[in-house]
């Protein structure tokens, strides 16, 4: 449970972490409308092929706004929590003991990443139809035909939502580039402040993995993919935010020790770890 100095940020974290599941449930469940946009295309002058197509990719799009918007909520707390995790009070391993409640959020947010893009990534159906919505509505404006659903989703956001989608691991991009954009707003920060949190993180979820005795305690195979994808989050925002990057000679994460973790565990089971890590 949070300490009391914790719990101002904590409280704000965790009104987005609560949504946190939901949203990988609605991905994971997400189908597309491949089948009636694929009908549609093939049938231009059947009206009512047309009429399905676009009746199937409204809502759908109302989610890939909601997931989008999300990403937004997600890059802030992520914000809040370097603000606390990387303040000159204490160094990286004292913050980590000492907030560790803010530390687990942090882990929370990590895992979740990876666990999207995942899922986004074996989903092509996700840029399919958002790309149909999109050209089906300038067409429709261009025939001055009104289209329930355009307030949904205006043009520039449909823009911002298109990018998001575009990148392979868009939760990622949008973490790295929050990470980023705090190091650059603190100024007076060290940089060191930063990246010694994520590494720091990064050989705790090493550790635990690779010691048996540790590895014995976890409570089941969830735990270890949590640190395994915790572990690949923090040296992928290290990399990124890291002036030489987290694979150089100087780097504070033991890249090679990472990678044999990694490669220890069953097979197929972390080939998207590597792949994010390439």
């Amino acid at each position: 449970f949070p300490t009391d100095a914790e719990r101002e940020v904590w409280d704000q974290v965790d009104v987005v972490l609560k949504d946190a599941k939901g949203i990988l449930d609605e991905l994971q469940a997400y189908k597309g409308a491949g089948q009636e946009i694929r009908e549609a295309i093939q049938n231009p002058s059947d009206e009512a092929l047309q009429e399905q197509a676009w009746a199937a990719v409204v809502p759908l799009v109302g989610k890939l706004k909601k997931f989008y918007e999300f990403s937004q909520r997600l890059e802030s707390a992520l914000h809040s929590l370097l603000g606390a995790l990387t303040s000159v009070t204490y160094d990286p391993t004292q913050h980590l003991e000492r907030e560790q409640a803010l530390a687990k959020q942090f882990a929370e947010i990590l895992h979740f990443t990876l666990r999207f893009d995942e899922l986004k990534m074996t989903n092509p159906a996700i840029q399919n139809d958002f790309s149909y919505y999109r050209r089906t509505l300038s067409r429709m404006r261009i025939n001055n035909v009104p289209a329930e659903g355009e307030n949904e989703v205006n043009n520039e956001l449909a823009n911002r939502i298109s990018l998001f989608y575009a990148d392979a691991t868009p939760m990622l991009k949008t973490l790295s580039d929050g990470t980023t954009k705090f190091v650059s707003e603190n100024k007076n920060l060290p940089i060191e402040n930063t990246t010694d949190c994520l590494s720091t993180m990064a050989t705790v979820c090493k550790v635990m993995l690779e010691t048996p005795e540790y590895r014995s305690r976890f409570s089941s195979e969830e735990t270890v993919s949590f640190c395994l994808r915790v572990m690949v989050g923090v040296i992928i925002l290290y990399d990124y935010v890291h002036p030489v990057g987290a694979f150089a000679k100087s780097s504070k994460i033991d890249m090679k020790g990472c990678i044999k973790v990694l490669k220890d565990q069953p097979p197929n089971s972390v080939d998207g770890l590597l792949n994010a890590l390439r």
